[in-house]
């Protein structure tokens, strides 16, 4: 058994990454044999992810607030809490926050042998973002 003090501050979601104001907390990180990442992440109103694919996929677990998630051609998903999403791995999409609401989600998934975790994308424009979420 390991127990790890809670050292870490949290860390600003980088620009290169996210549009608008995003927190992530780490929760895992892979360590020694173990390729698991997990990480909480907050969302203000309108922030969101670029375009990214995961190598093993990804599940997220919204824990407050509203969201919106898609797949590269398919229809903007509204998600809340207790909602589960998994992304296939390769597939590219995107998440964040609602325009009016925050979203904090856990983030989890599996580094591959390398190390990495995501490939990022291009950001997604307002027009992709402001599609009417499915119902």
């Amino acid at each position: 058994m390991k127990v790890t003090r809670n050292a870490t501050e949290t860390m600003t979601g980088p620009g290169d990454w996210f549009t608008g104001n995003v927190y992530v907390d780490p929760v895992a990180a892979p360590s020694g044999s173990s390729h698991v990442s997990a990480s909480s992440v907050h969302f203000t109103p309108g922030a969101r992810t670029a375009w990214h694919t995961h190598p093993n996929g990804q599940t997220i677990w919204v824990t407050e607030g509203a969201g919106r998630c898609q797949r590269r051609g398919g229809p903007v998903e509204e998600i809340r809490p207790g909602d589960r999403v998994f992304f296939e791995p390769g597939e590219e999409h995107w998440h964040g926050a609602a325009p009016d609401r925050f979203m904090t989600h856990l983030a989890m998934l599996q580094t591959d042998e390398q190390g990495t975790s995501s490939t990022w994308g291009d950001h997604v424009t307002d027009e992709e973002y402001n599609q009417r979420p499915a119902v």
